[in-house]
């Protein structure tokens, strides 16, 4: 591993033989509080995300959804825990609209993240399921002090949701940084949800409240929606890449895109850091799995073709002789077939090791604050198609397309990284920048996270950190990419990194955060 630290960095690796990093350093203290009171690896994934719902509502919180991969310390295990629609979604609903909403309660669909903190308690935890609640309520009921990248996307909310006096009532006026805010509507729910091992918010009086408000407001969501949801565990879906492997959970996520990206990359040649040709390869790469992404991803019940196949070797090679040092034209060549999250990742002496992600998905969610709850609701639902010929198009009961993905990586059978890039449509992209610059080039956590990042819009434009050389941009320029320099650093996400050395660990959390990797 290479310990230098060549960019601008903020930060310094950190080795310890336990550790967490997440993206707001409240949480993370939390988690390193839970594994000092002798919980595991999961104990501190769970206290540091019921800590994050506090102190990073803008981010995620208990409406949200989770996905989590964990390494056990025999195998890897997946967790699916994303909602489903409600039962009365059908395509009536939604007759005469050309997208999905955005904000209000047809946007909203069941909440999972409630589900993966008892489902993983329950299977791995050391601690009872309420101690992990301790830090979370503390601060929810007494206070914490705003952090001041949270209090700037929580000022931004206060025009998108100024039509949601619910959300006004608990969220307004925005805190400015360093304010201490009290949320103690939050540390009741909290209080319930710890009491009752989730099950006030699926089948008891949370339930009860939140679908009161459902149907005074107009909205779907049922008693018979949230009781009969469950958590699905589930196998990781993997590629192979030059020695180690990269497992990802299988749709309605994005990560198989990601594996696509390496599985095309490794038939290409490894190039300079930070080179135009490396930019080239890697985008290249990426647009053929952003398009399959968008074309075939959505609930696996509805897919039409599976992971196995879009991950087909020969297709992969083929794909990848096509690849040429000029931009390709768009669209790109298909598979030849018939913004707003946290991510957390924890590791053990034991050996465990977790890769946790939730989200609302855009900012604050959909802007359904449940009276006298502080619950505020995701909007995944936007992540739905309204195109009935598409995989991912709405309808009830179904698992909508979801862009949040914890990443895990092996080396022989062994494990070698739990990591996630948080951030939309950066999360796949994120990743495969994170695998090549540790494994083709052995930079340390901390350094990979620090690197220029470069991001595929949606438009397939070609968004570069400003700490790029500029030479580099002109290059991807000539070579026919739409290349532009964003100086918005949310765009290109935040990294928390944990990598598994002979002695313990090493970790890294991004300076686009306001968060930390701590250990001891």
């Amino acid at each position: 591993m290479d310990w230098q630290q060549p960019y601008s960095s903020r930060r310094s690796p950190v080795c310890a033989a336990n550790v967490v990093a997440t993206s707001q350093p409240l949480a993370a203290q939390a988690g390193i509080d839970i594994l000092k009171k002798g919980g595991n690896a999961v104990d501190a994934a769970l206290a540091t995300a019921i800590t994050l719902t506090v102190v990073e509502p803008n981010n995620n919180g208990v409406g949200s959804d989770a996905f989590a991969i964990i390494w056990d310390g025999e195998r890897l295990n997946g967790l699916n825990a994303s909602g489903r629609a409600p039962a009365a979604w059908n395509a009536s609903r939604f007759a005469g609209r050309r997208r999905m909403p955005v904000l209000g309660w047809d946007a909203v669909t069941v909440p999972g993240c409630v589900s993966a903190w008892t489902a993983l308690s329950d299977r791995y935890g050391r601690l009872p399921f309420a101690d992990l609640f301790e830090t979370a309520i503390r601060y929810a009921r007494d206070g914490f002090q705003v952090g001041p990248k949270t209090a700037y996307y929580w000022k931004l909310a206060e025009q998108t949701y100024a039509d949601y006096p619910d959300f006004a009532n608990h969220f307004l006026p925005a805190p400015q940084p360093g304010q201490k805010v009290v949320r103690p509507d939050l540390a009741r729910t909290l209080e319930a949800i710890a009491a009752s091992q989730g099950e006030s918010f699926y089948r008891g009086d949370l339930a009860a409240t939140i679908v009161r408000a459902a149907r005074q407001a107009g909205g779907a969501l049922s008693e018979t929606d949230l009781a009969s949801h469950q958590p699905d565990w589930v196998d990781p879906v993997s590629q192979p890449y030059r020695g180690v492997e990269l497992h990802e959970i299988p749709p309605n996520g994005q990560g198989l895109a990601a594996l696509i990206a390496l599985g095309i990359l490794q038939h290409l040649p490894v190039c300079p850091l930070d080179s135009a040709d490396a930019v080239h390869y890697q985008v290249e790469a990426m647009k053929i799995a952003v398009r399959a992404a968008f074309d075939h991803f959505a609930d696996p019940r509805a897919m039409r073709v599976s992971p196995a196949e879009l991950l087909a070797p020969d297709d992969l090679a083929h794909l990848a002789a096509q690849i040429s040092k000029r931009a390709s034209p768009l669209p790109p060549p298909a598979l030849p077939l018939c913004h707003d999250t946290v991510y957390l990742t924890a590791a053990d002496a034991g050996g465990m090791m977790v890769s946790f992600i939730q989200s609302n998905y855009l900012g604050f969610g959909s802007g359904i604050v449940i009276p006298g709850t502080g619950i505020s609701m995701q909007n995944r639902g936007h992540g739905f198609s309204l195109d009935p010929d598409h995989p991912n198009c709405v309808a009830p009961g179904k698992r909508p397309f979801h862009t949040i993905i914890p990443g895990f990586v092996t080396e022989a059978g062994q494990p070698k990284m739990s990591f996630g890039v948080m951030g939309g449509h950066m999360q796949h992209q994120g990743h495969v920048q994170m695998v090549n610059r540790i494994f083709d080039h052995g930079q340390n956590p901390q350094a990979a996270s620090d690197a220029p990042r470069w991001h595929l819009d949606v438009d397939l434009k070609l968004a570069l950190e400003p700490e790029f050389d500029k030479t580099v941009a002109a290059d991807l320029a000539a070579r026919g990419h739409d290349v532009y320099m964003e100086p918005r650093e949310y765009l290109f996400g935040g990294a928390q990194l944990i990598l598994k050395t002979a002695d313990g660990y090493v970790a890294g959390s991004d300076h686009r955060k306001e968060g930390q990797a701590i250990g001891y």
